[in-house]
C-alpha cells in the first residue's frame, strides 16, 4: 500500500529527535513519538520504514505510527512531538435564567400527591414550562448541588 503522508527530516530535525530519545529526563510520549518518526523517516538519513516496520520496532500499534505520520505532515514537528489536543465542547443546558427558574421551582410547593420535589419531578417540569426541551435528573442534580 503506498503511504499518502511521506515524513522527511531534515539533518537538523533529526539531530533534535535523537537528542530528545537519548534524553535523560523526558516524557514517555515525546520520545516514543521521536522514535516512530526517526524510523519513518523517508529523507536522506532515514531508514523509511513501513507503518507495521515501526510499530513492530517501536512497540506501538501501526495505526499509531499513521496517524502520528500524518500529523507530522500535516502540523509539523512539534504537534508530532505533543498529544493531541481533544476537542469536545460541552454545551449548557441550563442558562443562567433556567437556574434561577429551576431553584425557584425547588423553593416552591411540590405537586399534589408529593412531599417534596425529586429529581425527575424537577426535570419533567422544566420540559413542561418550556424552558428546555429535554434535561435530564443527573443535570438537575449537578445545577442544584452547585447553587444550593
Amino acid at each position: 500500500m503506498k503511504k499518502k503522508y511521506i515524513v522527511r527530516l531534515t539533518a537538523e530535525e533529526r539531530q533534535s529527535l535523537e537528542a530528545l530519545v537519548h534524553k535523560g529526563k523526558t516524557a514517555a510520549y515525546r520520545r516514543i513519538h521521536a522514535q516512530i518518526l526517526l524510523w519513518a523517516d523517508e529523507g536522506d538519513q532515514g531508514p523509511g520504514l513501513l507503518d507495521s516496520e515501526v510499530a513492530e520496532t517501536v512497540g506501538v500499534n501501526a495505526r499509531t505510527v499513521s496517524r502520528l505520520r500524518q500529523r507530522c505532515v500535516e502540523e509539523g514537528l512539534d504537534a508530532a512531538l505533543e498529544r493531541k489536543r481533544r476537542m469536545r465542547e460541552k454545551r449548557r443546558v441550563l442558562d443562567g435564567d433556567g437556574e434561577a427558574q429551576l431553584v425557584a421551582l425547588m423553593c416552591s410547593e411540590p405537586p399534589p400527591g408529593q412531599s417534596r420535589w425529586t429529581l425527575h419531578l424537577l426535570s419533567d417540569r422544566l420540559v413542561e414550562l418550556g424552558v428546555v426541551e429535554s434535561i435530564s435528573h443527573e443535570s438537575v442534580r449537578r445545577v442544584l448541588k452547585k447553587r444550593l
